[in-house]
């Protein structure tokens, strides 16, 4: 048995958490068997990584610091975790991966792309998205919705840089979409949560169908 390994990925506010949540719901509904998770964090020593990362607390050690941080919170996380859910059939639909690290510490934290790949190889260990979902939004509109999403609380680590820079990531994720266009699929999402959501469906149904999956029961998607 081996299960299918989805990744969302996007800018600040783009949606990830709400479509991951109607994916997972209709994934069920056909009866799979589904792990919703998120990086970093998803295993106990991961999640105690975020807390340092997403506090501003690795920030003053500059952007390899923190792309070695993630890394670690990133090798326990598919060790622990999610290598062990696929190897049982499970579906695993993961909020940030491999391609956060690229825009976020590689990209805008312009590190060499050399270190960044070795990095990469040593936290994953071979285990790629089957399928990976960048939510494509302009970069005004995330920063909106994130502020509103977050109230009176304060911005993380990442929400509060310049929007020049989440400008820059968004552009990032574009680019590693056309470079690879078998795994990422691109979603434009200022469009109804609904809409947005029976797109991915759809391109997870064509997944299941490609790799001999068949539904154990029929269901729909919500509006």
């Amino acid at each position: 048995m081996q299960g299918l390994f989805i990744t969302f990925e996007g800018g600040e506010g783009a949606g990830k958490s709400t479509q991951i949540a109607r994916l997972a719901e209709y994934l069920r509904g056909q009866g799979d068997d589904v792990l919703v998770t998120r990086e970093p964090g998803g295993s106990p020593g991961a999640e105690a990584v975020r807390h340092v990362i997403l506090s501003g607390a690795a920030e003053p050690f500059g952007p390899a610091m923190e792309a070695l941080l993630f890394a670690a919170a990133r090798n326990d996380h598919v060790e622990q975790v999610m290598r062990k859910a696929l190897k049982s059939g499970r579906m695993v639909l993961c909020d940030r991966y491999i391609d956060s690290s690229r825009v976020y510490q590689g990209v805008t934290g312009e590190l060499d792309p050399a270190l960044m790949r070795a990095i990469e190889r040593a936290a994953i260990n071979g285990l790629m998205p089957d399928l990976t979902i960048i939510l494509d939004l302009p970069a005004e509109i995330g920063l909106q919705r994130a502020n509103a999403r977050r109230g009176a609380g304060t911005a993380d680590r990442f929400e509060k840089e310049t929007i020049e820079l989440h400008h820059k990531r968004r552009d990032a994720y574009l680019a590693i979409a056309a470079e690879e266009p078998e795994r990422c699929k691109v979603i434009a999402a200022d469009r109804p949560a609904g809409e947005i959501a029976r797109e991915i469906a759809a391109l997870v149904d064509q997944l299941k169908t490609s790799r001999g999956i068949k539904p154990k029961q029929a269901v729909e998607v919500t509006k």
